[in-house]
């Protein structure tokens, strides 16, 4: 696997708005096609966003759990941990929030704190966090192993770009909510999370649970890309053709109904036939 490098997706990714309009309505039927073949097979998700304040992290969790049933996903903000959460293992916080069956669980930041913030800030020993590397990656494989799907998403905005959208913050009152001092001391140490992401990239993306870095300087193209990347992670080997009508259920709403237009491609589109829909979203 090529060693990830941030000044690769330092770029401006463009998309029209027609074109965005339509990837957007296309991707977000694909992720409810995904959770209707996790609910119907007892299926679990797991999705996890990582990138620096102001990336666009939650205009693009917005994006992705706008049409899919809320009963069966879970968003979890992860902030500082309480003193509850302190008195365990740092993973204790994640296990007691993993997805059950037919779930998909969203972490906007993650376990990545450890060896992130904490590492930077200087809040835990060097030797605790250096460890922290092969715990994680013994958790995360835990997951896959037991059939949990994973998707590691890392939005990477430039310096410019970030200043951009922190002033924007302040300029727009109904914003001001989303930004405090903690923005500015994080963007006061771009170096130090640099030198984090780069070992994290190096010693956290096995093959069974990658990184996707996304250029996240221009939002609509960072979201395509990150529910792109989350269709094809959360859809690869799935069903998800459309389950048969059950004769007997059939025969009861036809009589309480009249009779049903059951014609292929009514309402959706094509029928899927085989896995992820027949073919790669």
């Amino acid at each position: 696997m090529s060693k990830i490098n941030l000044k690769d997706y330092e770029f401006e990714g463009k998309i029209d708005d027609d074109d965005y309009d339509k990837e957007l309505k296309r991707l977000q039927f694909q992720l409810q096609i995904i959770q209707a073949a996790y609910m119907r097979q007892g299926l679990r998700g797991l999705i996890t966003l990582e990138g620096w304040d102001a990336s666009g992290k939650g205009g693009l969790i917005q994006r992705m759990t706008a049409e899919t049933d809320p009963r069966f996903t879970k968003v979890w903000s992860i902030g500082a941990p309480s003193k509850d959460e302190l008195a365990h293992h740092f993973l204790w916080r994640f296990w007691t929030r993993l997805p059950a069956d037919r779930e998909v669980a969203v972490f906007d930041r993650s376990w990545y704190g450890r060896v992130l913030v904490e590492r930077v800030d200087e809040l835990t020993p060097v030797k605790i966090w250096k460890q922290a590397y092969d715990e994680i990656n013994d958790f995360e494989a835990t997951q896959v192993n037991c059939g949990t799907r994973l998707v590691k998403l890392f939005l990477h905005t430039t310096q410019e770009e970030q200043d951009k959208r922190l002033r924007e913050r302040l300029e727009v009152p109904y914003k001001r909510w989303k930004t405090g001092l903690d923005d500015y001391h994080n963007r006061s140490k771009r170096a130090e999370y640099l030198d984090a992401y780069d070992d994290m990239f190096d010693k956290c993306s096995p093959k069974h649970a990658p990184w996707v870095v996304i250029a996240a300087n221009d939002k609509k193209y960072a979201r395509i890309k990150g529910l792109q990347a989350v269709v094809d992670a959360l859809g690869a080997d799935v069903d998800t053709s459309y389950p048969e009508i059950a004769p007997e259920l059939l025969a009861v709403a036809e009589a309480a109904l009249g009779p049903l237009d059951l014609a292929p491609g009514k309402n959706g589109g094509k029928n899927g036939s085989g896995k992820n829909g027949g073919g790669k979203a």
